[in-house]
């Protein structure tokens, strides 16, 4: 009955792993990522399950603590993703972040405390988690303040690559020393764990501008990691192949990004990229010439082809279903309208393609960077709706800028740009916007949603 039971229970835990990987493989497409959440969901729940009614051999199980965590939490978790607007969803991600690097950082702590050496695989493990785990959960904390704003400009380091770069190197020789010593030592623990917690802070604070997306991801690929370690430690396969397949999936969107922005993952890793820098004075004559809801709405309606680009302040207005309605309508007089997506436009992957699929703006009409350049020479008008830093010129003119590499939507190959905007204050990397003073480019001022509304009557009535 025993054998019978251990087998049925490796099933189980294999059948939740195989709804972990279905889910992740409908999770990269838009269309069917909503049933990918939901497999993936149906999986961790079976292994929660299958874990609760597996219990730990030798120990408590603390069965009336894990049932009160799982009510709490799972209310609180309810709660916060039905309230939350589309808007603080990076926020949100950045708070989940940090709380399951948090869960790796306890459990490890635990386990290592009742240890009696660290001098085994086991206790590298173990280290490695809670290492991890620190790293992840303040750096997700600072995340979210720089998203929300309280924490944009008001912590500055001295030299942050220098402190990273040491930091790091010291928490891995400390780490290793705590590995050879006879004895589990709590104080030297608990100073490990302190070094760890103050590198997430120290690793993520200098960051900001564009580059927030990117550490985001990679943050992502930490709690990963961290899980992984946890389900090492206690020899729980679905924790274990769970934490890999955040871990790995984080890993390789974060490569992807840095490639996208030109920039190296170690610079990710010691931090400080992105940050420091001005801008120097942008070569062009900073003449603004201002657009008229009637012109565009002509232009617009005569025209073959549109591009739209949104950007965070699309979200910010809660636009997108305005800007769709305009799409629709301008695709009923004939013109062409496509939408062009930065990598890191928003303030987490994927933002700007969550915020379209809300208002079913259809997958197909999204491009991703080199496939809208491409098309951008055959566009007669860009809109660019709420983006700011990705479509700077300065990312291709100015070595000075903090964004100099970063590849851009390159609107300006385009026959017309209009901006919509409020009005002429920089973007998140805090620098001018050079388009703004571009030949081809016109200023459409105002709240975007209230532009779009005046556009969609004038073009009624062009």
């Amino acid at each position: 009955m025993s054998d019978f039971y251990d087998i049925l229970t490796e099933y189980a835990y294999l059948f939740s792993i195989v709804l972990f990987i279905a889910g992740l493989k409908k999770l990269s497409h838009p269309e069917s990522a909503k049933k990918g959440n939901l497999i993936a969901a149906a999986g961790m729940g079976l292994g929660i399950v299958v874990s609760l009614i597996t219990p730990i051999e030798g120990a408590s199980n603390n069965y009336l603590w894990i049932v009160g965590g799982m009510l709490v939490g799972g209310a609180v978790g309810y709660i916060a993703a039905k309230r939350v607007k589309i808007t603080k969803m990076p926020e949100m991600v950045s708070l989940f972040n940090g709380l399951g690097g948090a869960c790796a950082m306890l459990i490890s702590f635990v386990e290592i405390n009742n240890m009696d050496t660290l001098a085994s695989g086991q206790g590298a493990i173990s280290l490695f988690a809670l290492f991890i785990g620190s790293i992840s959960f303040t750096g997700s904390l600072v995340a979210y303040g720089k998203l929300d704003g309280f924490l944009r400009d008001s912590l500055v380091l001295p030299a942050p690559q220098i402190i990273n770069g040491v930091l790091l190197l010291g928490t891995i020789a400390f780490g290793i020393y705590l590995a050879m010593l006879p004895e589990v030592s709590l104080g030297l623990l608990i100073a490990f764990l302190g070094i760890s917690l103050l590198y997430g802070f120290t690793f993520v604070t200098p960051i900001g501008g564009g580059d927030m997306p990117v550490v985001i991801s990679l943050l992502n690929s930490f709690t990963g990691l961290g899980a992984a370690g946890a389900g090492l430690i206690y020899g729980n396969q679905v924790m274990l192949v769970g934490g890999i397949l955040v871990g790995a999936s984080g890993t390789i969107l974060t490569v992807l990004m840095c490639k996208a922005m030109n920039r190296s993952l170690v610079s990710v890793v010691i931090g400080g990229f992105g940050s420091s820098g001005a801008a120097a004075a942008g070569g062009r004559d900073e003449v603004v010439k201002e657009a008229r809801h009637a012109d565009l709405a002509i232009q617009l309606k005569y025209a073959q082809k549109v591009m739209i680009v949104p950007g965070y302040g699309l979200a910010v207005a809660q636009a997108q279903h305005t800007c769709h309605e305009l799409e629709t309508m301008l695709e009923e007089e004939g013109v062409q309208v496509k939408f062009a997506i930065h990598p890191v436009a928003g303030r987490m992957p994927g933002h700007m393609n969550v915020l379209l699929a809300e208002a079913d703006v259809s997958y197909t009409k999204l491009l991703e960077l080199e496939e809208a350049n491409k098309e951008m020479p055959t566009v007669d008008m860009v809109l660019v709706i709420g983006a700011n830093d990705v479509v700077n010129p300065a990312a291709k003119e100015d070595p000075a800028s903090p964004i100099y590499g970063m590849p851009i939507l390159d609107v300006e190959l385009a026959k017309n740009v209009t901006v919509l905007k409020r009005s002429m204050s920089a973007g998140y990397a805090g620098i001018q916007n050079q388009l703004f003073f571009g030949d081809k480019t016109k200023m459409l001022f105002g709240d975007a949603k209230a532009s779009l509304q005046k556009l969609i009557e004038e073009v009624g009535n062009a």
